[in-house]
């Protein structure tokens, strides 16, 4: 795929001494949804904040569109959408007119027609007149997608675009973010509902305390960082694990009542660890072991996610 951001050895580093982003390296390819994963305070905005002209980095480079953004940053800006984590907007200005006055912005002549589409597409039209202060949490947050997508950005970055927002508008947004990818837009998105990530993003960065730990494609890194994991409940309880199960990852758990599995091929559809899970329960009935129930789990993203966090997956 043609990168449409390249991102290298990027450093920002505050004048009170806090580095808030260290030699930071990520490609951004043109049409993907990516998803940049971290918790708060791990460098998130920053980068973001870099992109788009909010934060002048310390050191590195960015080049969007095959061009250095340092160099042609007006130009290139104008190609770029920004819904903040902020709702930053004045309160006072009606709907209509706070989207039109975004397109403004960056010199594109108004176009009613367009303002229109984005405001039905967002279920903003009929809110088309009210003061953005009358509007709800979620509406609020609708306002500032449909400000970033009034100039038609080439690349949209959503910085925790459904935070405060009910599951119902949740939806909604999500739906919207479909349509752009259909349509060309790039989407680069923070959240903290893992969840949506793992639904909607081809690729995953895990970024923490200023650097990426880790950037795959969604499905890869599920596959290779993903756990099996099963829990036997066993007729009668072990004392230890038989000699028959000495070659699977298990451990006994509460007095002996519940044999423990973990192992490899999480993600989805499983892989060797369900294999295994199902070679693990023909070895207990060889063995005579009888068990009454098996609930097995497969890794999520966010399992993953705070695995890495915590130093857990190599």
């Amino acid at each position: 795929m043609q990168p449409i951001l390249e991102i290298s050895r990027l450093t920002k580093t505050y004048s009170g001494g806090f580095t808030a982003l260290k030699g930071v390296d990520l490609t951004i390819n043109k049409g993907e949804i990516f998803a940049l994963l971290g918790p708060n305070g791990a460098g998130k905005t920053t980068l973001i904040g870099a992109v788009c002209g909010l934060v002048r980095p310390t050191s590195g480079t960015i080049h969007a569109f095959g061009e250095d953004m340092a160099s042609n940053w007006r130009s290139l800006r104008a190609r770029i959408g920004l819904v903040p984590q902020e709702l930053a907007t004045d309160m006072f200005e009606p709907v209509r007119r706070a989207v039109s006055d975004s397109r403004g912005l960056f010199g594109l002549a108004p176009d009613a027609g367009k303002i229109e589409e984005i405001l039905r597409a967002l279920s903003l039209w009929d809110k088309r007149d009210a003061q953005i202060r009358t509007l709800s949490g979620g509406m609020k947050r609708r306002v500032l997608i449909a400000k970033a997508l009034a100039h038609d950005p080439e690349l949209l970055f959503l910085d925790e675009p459904t935070a405060g927002v009910d599951v119902e508008l949740r939806r909604d947004m999500w739906r919207q973010i479909a349509l752009l990818r259909e349509r060309g837009t790039t989407v680069i998105l923070t959240t903290h509902y893992l969840e949506e990530a793992e639904e909607m993003a081809d690729r995953v960065g895990i970024i923490n305390k200023g650097e990426i730990l880790m950037v795959d494609e969604k499905a890869a890194m599920m596959e290779r960082l993903g756990r099996t994991e099963a829990l036997i409940s066993l007729a009668q309880p072990l004392n230890e694990i038989p000699e028959a199960l000495s070659a699977f990852p298990v451990t006994l758990a509460e007095d002996g009542r519940v044999l423990c599995y973990r192992g490899d091929g999480g993600g989805e559809g499983g892989g060797a660890g369900t294999t295994e899970v199902a070679q693990l329960t023909k070895a207990l009935i060889a063995a005579g072991i009888d068990y009454t129930a098996i609930d097995i789990h497969e890794s999520s993203l966010e399992d993953i996610f705070v695995n890495l966090l915590e130093g857990g997956a190599a």
